[in-house]
């Protein structure tokens, strides 16, 4: 988009924030970069250029605006639509994987050489993945300054510098500020403390089908919803952490995070940002689905449904097996005593969470006998676990949304039901359309659309890219608590 200058400075004139994160506003005559809604008067087109990401800006030598702070706007829904090696690749380093590999690893775990990455991110976002995980870091650096106390120089390797001078030196390149001028900027909190921060969001966004589905489908010491927060435990690159997301009625989510290690925190927000689908362009999938006069009323009624997505695809790869052909209370219940005879205790002091979610590993070997299941689901869940164990199939940030599938598709016991569903909130596929659920079914029957998933998958045709969208808005019809927030709180343990 940002070679489309006439719609680029449109937006920019009419501070239009649906184009957040979509492309960035340099001004030539400033030396700075901002998002298209920066409240300052617009600079005259002709001193305007536009970049695709806040790396390029910097790359070019601009700084980022003390106004509008534009490292920290949504992400780019491009990235979270696209399958390919670009998207893929961005991903990946959202998820800090530069950072903790380099970018050999990144190239490695694309399949592709180095060179190949570069030239490609280069020609996509402006930026190789190395200027890409520094922005990053820089935006991660910025939270810290401002929300804590800690130290500048555990501050620098928390948020991924290999010293305190590239990190001052990057600080000051990237805000026009040194790390101290930012803390008075700022409130910083105790050192002890968790970091809270707002996750943004493109408006609009209906908060209960998304903060229901989590609360509805939560498995007990692992995740929770308590006093209007949903809180669930995580599994992180370094340590653990937990994390609390609370919907505000605002153009955020507001986010506390307890981290055992600080170095987690970029992996753990943009984790967060999945798990809620917070980068995704609702006004475009609304825009499409509506053409659909069955679709129209239900958009009307609610815009903005999300996909409820997950932190860990190896982790709801086994919930969803669990969950085939049984109650969501029956698949919570099967959850929580796999946690709790095979999950990493964790120390909560602020709730109730007990354990994280135990890894493929930790449950290799699982005896069948201790399994409440019929024996043909015992058998293909022990081969999906094993299979996920020895990293037969990659259903992480980036993955190949294909060959995840065919390689789902050829084991036993997993039909399309769970592939889907696995597509749709694992890997993050917005297309994935689950056609033979009965929710799904239940919905169309009542809406005059075609019940067969043969038929029904050919009228959802109109929907692409984005039938999990739909899936959505047909499964609020139903009478469900996935559907509503809970009014009272749901916790417990395994």
């Amino acid at each position: 988009m940002h070679e489309d200058v006439e719609r680029c400075v449109r937006a920019v004139q009419s501070k239009d924030a649906r184009f957040d994160g979509w492309f960035f506003t340099a001004v030539l005559t400033t030396g700075i970069y901002c998002r298209p809604s920066c409240p300052v008067v617009p600079p005259k087109p002709k001193h305007m250029s536009f970049y695709p990401s806040s790396a390029a800006a910097q790359q070019a030598g601009f700084r980022a605006c003390k106004r509008c702070r534009p490292d920290a706007t949504p992400g780019s829904p491009e990235w979270n639509e696209r399958a390919d090696l670009a998207a893929r690749a961005m991903r990946l380093i959202k998820d800090g994987i530069v950072d903790r590999e380099g970018v050999a690893g990144l190239a490695a775990r694309l399949g592709y050489s180095t060179r190949q990455v570069e030239r490609q991110l280069q020609a996509e976002v402006g930026a190789g993945p190395a200027a890409l995980a520094r922005a990053q870091r820089a935006q991660a650096a910025r939270l810290l300054i401002e929300t804590s106390a800690l130290p500048m120089a555990d501050v620098a390797f928390a948020s991924g510098f290999s010293s305190v001078r590239t990190f001052n030196d990057t600080v000051r390149a990237v805000f026009g500020l040194s790390p101290t001028e930012l803390r008075r900027r700022g409130r910083p909190a105790d050192v002890t403390s968790a970091v809270s921060l707002r996750l943004p969001f493109r408006a609009p966004l209906c908060p209960d089908n998304l903060f229901g589905h989590l609360v509805a489908t939560s498995v007990p010491g692992v995740e929770e919803w308590r006093s209007g927060v949903y809180r669930r435990t995580l599994r992180l690159p370094h340590g653990h952490g937990v994390a609390e997301l609370q919907p505000t009625g605002a153009a955020y989510i507001q986010c506390t995070l307890s981290l055992s290690d600080l170095r987690d925190l970029t992996t753990a927000i943009n984790r967060c940002r999945r798990l809620l689908d917070l980068d995704a362009d609702p006004v475009a999938i609304d825009e499409l689905l509506g053409r659909d006069p069955v679709m129209a009323p239900l958009i009307r009624k609610n815009p903005g449904r999300r996909i409820p997505q997950t932190v860990d695809g190896k982790e709801f790869a086994v919930r969803a097996m669990l969950g085939q052909q049984v109650s969501t209370a029956a698949a919570r219940t099967h959850a929580a005593r796999l946690v709790a005879a095979h999950g990493e205790p964790v120390c909560d002091p602020g709730g109730g969470l007990t354990h994280l979610f135990p890894t493929p590993a930790a449950l290799a070997g699982l005896d069948p006998s201790a399994l409440a299941l019929p024996q043909k689901r015992k058998n293909a869940l022990i081969t999906l676990i094993d299979t996920l164990a020895s990293d037969d199939i990659d259903l992480g940030t980036g993955s190949d949304w294909q060959e995840a599938r065919a390689r789902l598709e050829s084991l036993p016991g997993v039909g399309p039901w769970t592939v889907e569903t696995i597509a749709m909130r694992a890997l993050g596929d917005p297309d994935a359309f689950p056609a033979t659920d009965l929710g799904i079914k239940a919905a169309a029957g009542g809406l005059t659309l075609p019940t067969a998933p043969s038929a029904l998958v050919r009228h959802a045709a109109a929907w692409q890219p984005w039938r999990g969208y739909a899936a959505q808005y047909l499964w609020a019809t139903g009478d469900h608590p996935i559907n509503e927030m809970p009014t009272r709180d749901v916790v417990g343990t395994p």
